[in-house]
């Protein structure tokens, strides 16, 4: 068992948390009503109901409708929920969700943990929403929950046959379209299901599937890492506007510079580096300019079958099966081109910087090499959830239940780049011509005047050169037994007491393959089908290159052993490197126990109940790693003790306060625990990147603490709020240095920077969650049904960030803002219901956050940032008959640019981004 670390005592009072919605956890007799939920108003009413009958603070979104979740995906619905914040917007949907700033999310289908091949989680948009009946988001957990994922929990529940009193099918159809991708796509799915007495018993059965597709575009523009150059009046022996490197033979200092600093080199105008012996003034500028245009077309199929027997009042069994398929083909056009080249220079051409500083803003560089690539990525996952069980009343006091669940879940993709050179005449650049958004613009040769260098579709000016063959196949299994029981205890202060037990086994494997070469003949040469041109780039909004010729990644990939001989990988001495190699396989068995009770009691004019337990879980693991010729084995083990402690107290009617103290666990991912270090050559002319694991990590280890207030002022109504506080021990941290390396294909060895994972850091996360539903009464006829749903979450985070000297050996702690943690995040949500027809205006805003590190081998600051996020999104519905739905709805209608930046957004401006909006016509049919 490891140390915890202190408690704060400063968490004062609450405010609680939004609506929550359960099937309510155990409901198999669960009626009619207690499923179906009509309209906007309703589902927030039964997740209001929910939140305040649940012991643990949980937030919860409820379908409004069979089949009608309120959102594309469940991502998208789940930034509504107080505390939770969504990020990594691209590819036509919105990726991933952090619980109050933390990105270590367990998520359970039907309270199952799932995972995606060798990982601990499983995305959440790979989750059609079309399959979901709710979803609760556990801020804090009981005993008798699993107790991995420190930022919280998240359960989707599905439906089951015995939610319905009889037969019930849906059917509905979506048609969506991306407006970048100027694609229209389906969204399909259908719900069968029945229930029959028989002299058995009674017997139900269910059906739910579901197809999604999406064409998406996202279209980007990033100026390169800042370097550092000589001024115009450079030292001896140097050019001006020489790029520095941080070796080089002319200089006795090494490294002359360090990159991957917390601020990056000074940057104030003057600032000198050390060179034999005296100071050199320096110029910081970036390295390269490029834009990135990156479509593809993703499938998600889906089902979720389930069967339900009852013999008696005491007794059911269930079976249920879950699939979740993915399926992508993803095409990256890439226009890159180096902005770091001193030779040829013009004194006529000015180097720009901003007032006060040795940053440069705009140059023009001659001869610069560059390169554009066709990347083709074709990735599948398959996942599956088997799962029987019972559940049985013992006597009067006892009931069981059990389960066994078995899942399997692969991925495979495969990764086939070409790449296309040149050396362009001269390339004019503002790294930040216009709100973070640069500008560029190839020039031509005057000598050269037939040629039209700056016409880059010419497929003549483009040299073939590097293709990069990869793949990579995971695989992860589990088998988890579980026993479940419950006493009751009448009469007394204990109400009952729940007990249980879980053993699980889990298995993940790895393999990679790895092959690149150079070919060098003109693009113009090759089949026509194997150029692809690039147009309308970034819809105008900025003065940059709309239009260029990269090679066809879905050509060169259907045609991929045409090209595999003409670069030479099926000779023999390459054919091995087509073969997958496994990079590691463990077995890890994880067993639980735990004990809870609950409690309830008068206490002046309200009622005191809560719970109290505590859960044991040991885990260990069995590790083979593998590279190249080379294995090794390890094994590791933990264990904890985590108690739990939730108090709750009804008073004044309709007010309700919470306090909760609970532990949570994330083990360390399967491929941190790698012992090989894999080095990887820079195609920046920087120093390479070198990265491994460490089998030795330990979990990381979170105590948690919650207070909240709770006012349910009408029905269907509340304002609530909570104060929180995380102290978390162990966090894993990358440790660098610089080594040196020289492959068995090396002529000579290269300096590398290392990273290795220790559990190297703390922190500390504190917050304020506020959370409105409220649908006034007595409104003017014409405003009847309007009501507001709203949320806003403010955080304080700070970590301890260790700072290693070249040698790798830790020299002190920094302490900063923790990852992927906005300030102030907020929600609005303007609902309206009238007779037939519904409408619902979201309005989402988060503040800007530290994203995470940039690779540690330039000079501009190590943090990269994101600007302030918003979106704006609209759902509308008309019941067209009882049974008939039409539906319309609207995404990102702000059309909102992305960005961003390292440290200072003026002067370190990095990415910018414009994704799709979407809007989307359904129907929907009932009976």
């Amino acid at each position: 068992m490891y140390k915890r670390s202190a408690l704060s005592s400063s968490i004062a009072i609450a405010v609680a948390l939004t609506s929550q919605y359960s099937l309510a956890q155990n409901e198999a007799d669960a009626s009619l009503e207690e499923v179906i939920v009509t309209g906007i108003r309703g589902s927030l009413t039964k997740a209001l109901d929910m939140k305040r009958e649940n012991t643990q603070i949980v937030d919860s979104i409820v379908a409004e409708d069979i089949g009608k979740f309120p959102d594309n995906n469940v991502v998208e619905a789940l930034q509504r929920v107080s505390g939770v914040q969504v990020t990594d917007r691209g590819a036509g949907e919105v990726n991933t969700v952090s619980i109050r700033g933390l990105t270590d999310v367990t998520t359970t289908v039907n309270g199952r943990q799932i995972f995606t091949s060798t990982g601990r989680s499983v995305a959440l948009a790979d989750i059609p929403a079309s399959l979901v009946a709710g979803v609760d988001v556990y801020k804090t957990r009981s005993a008798s929950q699993i107790e991995s994922g420190i930022a919280g929990q998240v359960d989707i529940k599905t439906q089951r046959p015995f939610n319905f009193d009889g037969s019930k099918v849906v059917v509905a159809a979506r048609g969506t379209y991306q407006e970048q991708a100027e694609k229209t796509d389906p969204n399909l799915s259908a719900l069968f299901s029945n229930r029959w007495e028989t002299s058995a018993g009674e017997f139900g059965a269910l059906l739910n599937v579901s197809f999604a597709q999406t064409n998406y575009r996202d279209q980007s523009v990033t100026p390169g890492a800042q370097v550092p150059f000589m001024t115009a009046n450079a030292a001896d022996g140097w050019v001006p506007f020489e790029r520095i490197f941080p070796t080089d033979g002319r200089v006795t200092e090494s490294p002359i510079w360090e990159g991957g600093l917390e601020e990056g080199l000074p940057a104030t105008e003057g600032s000198t580096l050390t060179m034999n012996g005296e100071e050199i003034e320096y110029l910081l500028s970036r390295d390269a300019i490029f834009a990135s245009d990156f479509t593809g077309k993703r499938e998600r199929p889906a089902y979720n079958v389930a069967f339900q027997f009852a013999p008696n009042e005491t007794s059911e069994y269930l079976f249920e099966a879950f699939y979740n398929g993915y399926r992508n083909e993803s095409f990256n056009s890439l226009l890159f081109s180096f902005a770091d080249w001193w030779g040829s220079l013009d004194p006529a051409d000015e180097v720009v910087t901003y007032p006060g500083t040795n940053i440069v803003k705009e140059r023009t560089v001659y001869n610069p090499y560059g390169f554009n690539s066709g990347d083709l990525t074709v990735s599948q996952t398959d996942s599956y959830v088997y799962a029987l069980g019972g559940n049985w009343d013992i006597g009067d006091n006892l009931t069981l239940e059990s389960e066994i669940v078995h899942q399997t879940s692969e991925y495979s993709s495969d990764f086939f780049a070409m790449r296309t050179d040149r050396v362009a005449h001269g390339i004019d650049v503002d790294f930040n011509s216009s709100g973070g958004v640069p500008a560029w613009a190839f020039i031509d040769n005057p000598e050269t005047a037939d040629v039209n260098e700056a016409d880059l579709t010419d497929s003549a000016q483009w040299n073939v050169a590097e293709l990069y063959d990869n793949g990579v196949e995971d695989k992860g299994t589990s088998t988890t037994f579980t026993v479940d029981g419950s006493y009751s205890l009448f009469n007394s202060f204990f109400t009952n007491i729940d007990f249980g037990t879980s053993y699980d086994v889990r298995t993940a494997q790895s393999a990679n393959r790895d092959i690149n070469g150079f070919l060098g003949q003109p693009l113009s040469s090759l089949d026509a089908g194997a150029s692809y041109v690039t147009e309308d780039f970034y819809d105008g909004r900025a003065d940059i290159p709309t239009t260029w010729v990269v090679p066809n990644g879905h050509y060169i990939y259907s045609h991929r052993d045409e090209f595999r001989d003409l670069y030479g990988f099926t000779t023999e001495e390459n054919i091995e490197k087509l073969s997958l190699k496994t990079n590691f396989d463990i077995e890890e068995t994880t067993t639980a126990v735990y004990v809870q009770t609950d409690f309830e009691t008068e206490l002046g004019n309200g009622t005191l109940g809560g719970q109290f337990g505590v859960r044991y879980v040991g885990s260990s693991a069995d590790m083979s790693f593998f590279d190249n010729e080379d294995s090794s084995t390890a094994d590791r083990s933990d264990s904890a003790l985590l108690p739990s402690l939730v108090l709750k107290y009804d008073f004044a009617n309709d007010f309700m306060a919470r306090f909760a103290y609970t532990e949570t666990l994330r083990r360390p991912a399967f491929g941190q625990l790698n012992s090989f270090i894999y080095y990887n050559e820079s195609v920046t002319n920087t120093d390479g990147t070198a990265n491994g694991g460490n089998p030795d990590l330990k979990p990381v280890e979170s105590v948690n603490l919650d207070l909240s207030l709770e006012w349910y002022f009408a029905e269907g109504s509340a304002l609530y709020g909570t104060l929180f506080q995380r102290n978390i021990e162990g966090f894993v941290f990358d440790s660098r240095q610089r080594v040196s390396y020289q492959g068995p294909d090396d002529t000579e060895a290269s300096d590398y920077i290392l990273s290795l994972p220790d559990n190297a850091s703390n922190g500390e996360l504190n917050g304020l969650e506020l959370g409105l539903v409220y649908f006034p009464d007595n409104l003017p006829n014409a405003l009847d049904g309007l009501g507001v749903q709203a949320s806003y979450t403010m955080l304080d985070s700070s970590q301890d960030v260790p700072v290693f000297g070249a040698d790798g050996e830790l020299e002190k702690y920094l302490t900063r803002s923790m990852f992927g943690v906005s300030d102030n995040s907020y929600s609005v949500v303007v609902a309206y219901e009238k007779e037939k027809f519904s409408a619902r205006l979201s309005f989402l805003a988060r503040d800007n956050f530290l994203n995470n590190y940039e690779a540690a081998v330039f000079a501009n600051p190590l943090g990269v940032y994101r600007k302030p996020e918003k979106s704006m999104d609209l759902q509308l519905s008309y019941d067209v008959t009882d049974d008939l739905m039409l539906t319309f709805d609207a995404t990102n209608l702000t059309d909102e640019v992305f960005q961003s930046y390292y440290e200072n957004p003026q002067t370190n401006n990095l990415g910018n981004a414009i994704y799709s909006r979407t809007f989307s016509l359904g129907l929907r049919y009932t009976y």
